[in-house]
């Protein structure tokens, strides 16, 4: 319609100092949105409006970062303002360990922002952990990055955000494999052990595939305990969904883990997401170890 005004979507990047947030702010300018960082919340809806109408012509969205030192109390009436006006948020969470937040912060010789209140690093690290909670809870998308370079956040970041742009509100489902010897994501929201499974590690002509290949797909899940397990598994996670998001839930993370992260985990959460993608749930995949199983 001619006139009409075009709301482009806002992206509101987040996280804990120190987890990648201007990183992850830089790859949202590389996708070709305009990008504004340490704006105060209560001046958010104001940008949001003036960037409407000429803006879309040259920008793919807006892209608001918000740190420790920006949050007070209005970020969640200035982002019910921005929906108000029609636009559509979603929220990008990064975060990471303390212990790896400590390691970077010892490597760049910064002091971190919550310092300057009298807390030592580690203090520092968990009060701000505690104070931006509602927002982690509130996100879209939540990335830890420990472990992770800065070309590993970058692509992470950019494959996600494929499955999530412009999907609306509706709940997004993470399926993650990973391996126990290296720990649980802390992201997880459900976890699943299925080290019960026949393990193909111990098959000489197996081991050095992974659960993408056909060979180990047919091992695992066709072994009388995968055909048993995977039906009641995503019979279990399309009745539990609906039950998340009736309670507001954004996003859940399900994680399932074996020995390596490499063979049974990958095969299965490689069938949970076709199945759940099938079912019409926003998918994304992640295989957190296998190139280290």
């Amino acid at each position: 319609m001619p006139g009409a005004s075009v709301h482009l979507p806002v992206v509101v990047i987040t996280g804990l100092s120190g987890s990648g947030k201007s990183t992850a702010l830089n790859v949202f300018e590389d996708m070709g949105y305009f990008c504004v960082d340490g704006l105060p919340p209560v001046l958010m809806p104001k940008l949001a409006s003036l960037f409407q109408g000429q803006a879309a012509v040259r920008h793919r969205g807006l892209a608001l970062g918000l740190g420790a030192t920006d949050l007070d109390d209005s970020w969640e009436t200035a982002l019910g303002e921005i929906r108000a006006s029609g636009s559509h948020i979603q929220i990008v969470f990064v975060e990471a360990s303390t212990q790896e937040i400590m390691r970077r912060y010892a490597t760049t010789r910064r002091p971190h922002p919550y310092e300057s209140e009298g807390y030592g690093l580690g203090e520092a690290v968990d009060e701000e952990r505690r104070r931006m909670a509602p927002l982690h809870d509130a996100a879209d998308l939540v990335m830890d990055t420990t472990g992770f370079s800065v070309h590993d956040l970058r692509r992470q970041l950019q494959e996600k955000w494929m499955f999530l742009e412009g999907q609306g509100t509706a709940m997004k489902v993470h399926v993650m494999s990973f391996g126990f010897k290296y720990g649980i994501p802390a992201e997880s929201d459900l976890v699943f052990d299925l080290r019960f499974l026949p393990n193909p590690y111990f098959e000489a002509g197996l081991k050095p595939l992974s659960g993408q290949d056909k060979a180990i797909v047919d091992y695992v899940l066709e072994s009388p305990q995968g055909k048993a397990f995977l039906p009641r598994l995503v019979d279990f996670l399309r009745q539990m969904l609906p039950l998340y998001a009736q309670e507001g839930r954004y996003r859940l993370t399900v994680a399932v883990g074996c020995t390596g992260g490499r063979h049974r985990s990958v095969a299965v959460a490689e069938a949970v997401f076709d199945s759940l993608r099938e079912a019409g749930y926003t998918m994304t995949l992640e295989h957190r170890h296998i190139e280290k199983g």
